[in-house]
């Protein structure tokens, strides 16, 4: 497996490797990154279809990118997708899978033309004070020693940050700004989480500082991520003959292990309540999803609030995960993931409504009708004065294909789950019914308070606690998460949010997509291009862009820096005045052409000279080196004109 950049290796399509026809793979999990996995093998691999298995505990597919209709609970979304337009192992896939909403469109075309006719963006990205405008008007608000702790965390190396807590690194001037407010509730990090995922963010998404104030960064799909994503993709497995094979939990992997060499021989499992097993060879591989993010939900609905049954470390996946470590430490070290369910877990709930009052209050935030169809909220609004820092949002209605034309579905998160009370409700989150959290949201979207009870009753709220949703987010080293395919390798593979790439980030959509391509890519030889992860951090046009955006649309003369820096600086730019550097400082914002004032001019020079001669000429030191000063002086001033012409 080989990375690749440009669309020389994207527009290729590799040779079948030789002898996959004997192949067989068995993909344990049907989240993103199995489907992933069994696609990619189908496509790119070219093996039949008929010996891929994929193997899920649930009787639907999908994992975390789910979208449910439940007859008794109501509308059912767990969590969003965010995506990006570097997402590049992503879009290469969905190039290729066809839409089964528009006949002749594929997944990639479908959503390039939606989010082109329609483009995000929020008009209103913070509130306070019940509902009213927060007024952080795309301002990040760093001051000279936030500014300093992030440059400091960009350059840290992976070494230095492991086992690091973002607290670790940043102080009070740094959480007080409008920068850690847009971020945290944007990606839902904690202070206690990794700060090396922190870094590889901030890196991987350079390019979008820009557009993180508004959300203009980001794009959705038409509907929920398990009729826009999942489906297209089940549907191109099983018209390939693949097999997924439902209610089926996968117990134990059992491998041949040495520092040189690793295979697995045995999958053990249990299928719709009987225990099977398969015996392996070399020639059969197998696609592990080692953890999720999903493993323990916890479901509430109107009435009763959702109650977390599993201990720390639980669940079906992670325990599968722990026997696989207890064969090899190249296979990983989960116990850094699931040690506390307190640091991993946030609560959300799916709010359905057809009352005008509440419509009413909705369009006055975001001053868009929530029913017209297009972008409605734009991403996530935050009430940052919320106890449960919590932030809602609303994408495109319908958001299911049968949800009623006069309903609206409201996604709403909340990361302090566990000891705070609410504004409006006096307990913690997570002991609340579906009505009571509704409450809360309504009291901060500026319902009149007593009308909040009421309305509450006529919408229907379906709560989620997860346990483990931001579980990969905890401080890790490298070797904490295994190697998509860990060294001597023969047919074991890790596939998702728990393997180890290099540069990517977790919680996205690309993540589990990347592992998988990686995945087959190694394991089937296959002779093209694994896309690089997006290299904006590398591209100084980005970086430029990023400084200034950062400081709140300043160039870089009135950025917070110390004076002999900005002394510095401003040496600096008269020596590549009307070079293509003082251009791009210019196009990019960061400098005006003033800035870039000549270092010399030739008649000052010679009326200075002139001037001190005359002064020295009847000093005896001048009398000694008249000569040679003039001539020196002459000869610096012949070459700074060079330089300058």
């Amino acid at each position: 497996m080989y990375y690749s950049s440009g669309n020389y290796e994207a527009f290729a399509k590799p040779e079948k490797p030789e002898g996959i026809e004997k192949k067989h793979a068995y993909i344990v999990g049907s989240g993103l990154a199995g489907l992933a996995a069994a696609c990619f093998l189908i496509r790119d691999a070219q093996m039949p279809g008929e010996n891929i298995t994929v193997f899920e505990s649930l009787p639907i597919a999908g994992g975390s990118c789910d979208g449910l209709h439940d007859p008794q609970k109501g509308y059912i979304m767990r969590g969003g997708r965010e995506m990006d337009n570097h997402f590049e192992c992503m879009w290469d896939l969905f190039r290729s899978i066809p839409s089964i909403v528009n006949p002749g469109e594929t997944i990639f075309s479908e959503y390039y033309k939606l989010n082109k006719e329609d483009p995000n963006y929020s008009l209103c990205r913070v509130t306070e004070k019940q509902g009213q405008d927060a007024h952080t008007d795309r301002q990040y608000g760093l001051n000279k020693n936030a500014e300093k702790q992030i440059l400091k965390l960009m350059l840290s190396t992976d070494e230095e940050l492991a086992d690091k807590k973002i607290d670790d690194v940043f102080d009070e001037d740094f959480y007080k700004t409008n920068f850690w407010i847009y971020w945290q509730t944007m990606f839902a990090f904690e202070k206690w989480h990794s700060a090396l995922e922190m870094k590889l963010y901030m890196q991987r998404y350079i390019h979008h500082i820009d557009g993180l104030p508004d959300l203009s960064a980001l794009r959705f799909t038409r509907y929920n991520q398990y009729e826009s994503m999942i489906l297209p993709m089940l549907k191109y497995i099983e018209d390939a003959g693949g097999k997924i094979a439902y209610n089926t939990q996968v117990t134990d992997i059992q491998c041949e292990t040495s520092p040189t060499r690793k295979a697995a021989r045995y999958i053990a499992y249990v299928q719709d309540g009987v225990e099977k097993h398969l015996e392996l060879t070399d020639d059969d591989f197998v696609f592990i999803t080692n953890g999720s993010q999903g493993d323990g939900s916890a479901y509430g609905d109107q009435t009763h609030a959702p109650e977390i049954t599993i201990k720390n470390g639980q669940g079906p996946s992670i325990e599968l995960w722990k026997k696989l470590a207890a064969q090899d430490d190249a296979f990983g070290h989960p116990d850094k993931f699931f040690k506390d369910i307190k640091e991993t877990s946030w609560e959300s709930w799916t709010v359905d409504t057809a009352n005008k009052q509440i419509l009413s209050a909705i369009e006055k935030i975001c001053h868009r009708d929530p029913l017209s169809g297009k972008v409605v909220t734009g991403g996530i609004v935050t009430a940052k004065d919320s106890s449960w820092l919590m932030s809602w949002t609303i994408n495109r209605q319908g958001q299911f294909v049968d949800q009623p034309d006069d309903h609206c579905l409201i996604w709403v998160y909340g990361l302090n789950c566990w000891d705070d009370d609410g504004d409006y409700v006096h307990k913690p989150m997570y002991k609340c019914t579906g009505e009571e959290l509704c409450q809360e949201w309504l009291y901060h979207i500026g319902i009149p308070v007593d009308e909040i009870d009421e309305l509450a009753k006529q919408c229907n709220t379906t709560p989620c606690m997860m346990p483990y949703v931001t579980s990969f987010f905890e401080p890790r080293a490298y070797g904490d998460r295994p190697l998509v395919v860990p060294v001597g390798s023969v047919n074991i593979a890790f596939v998702g949010q728990y393997a180890e790439t290099p540069r990517d980030t977790v919680f996205t959509t690309e993540y589990s997509i990347r592992t998988a391509m990686e995945a087959v890519y190694t394991l089937c030889n296959v002779d093209r291009g694994v896309p690089e992860v997006w290299g904006s951090v590398f591209d100084v046009r980005e970086l430029i862009k990023a400084g200034v955006k950062m400081n709140d649309g300043k160039m870089i003369k009135e950025w917070p820096l110390p004076a002999s820096q900005k002394a510095a600086i401003a040496a600096a730019f008269k020596l590549i005045n009307n070079t293509e550097i003082s251009k791009l400082l210019i196009r990019l914002g960061a400098a005006e052409k003033k800035d870039f004032a000549p270092i010399v001019e030739m008649p000052k020079v010679k009326v200075e000279v002139t001037s001190r001669v005359s002064e020295l000429k009847d000093s005896k030191t001048a009398k000694i080196g008249a000569g040679v000063t003039v001539a020196s002086l002459m000869a610096i001033a012949a070459l700074l004109h060079k330089k300058k012409s």
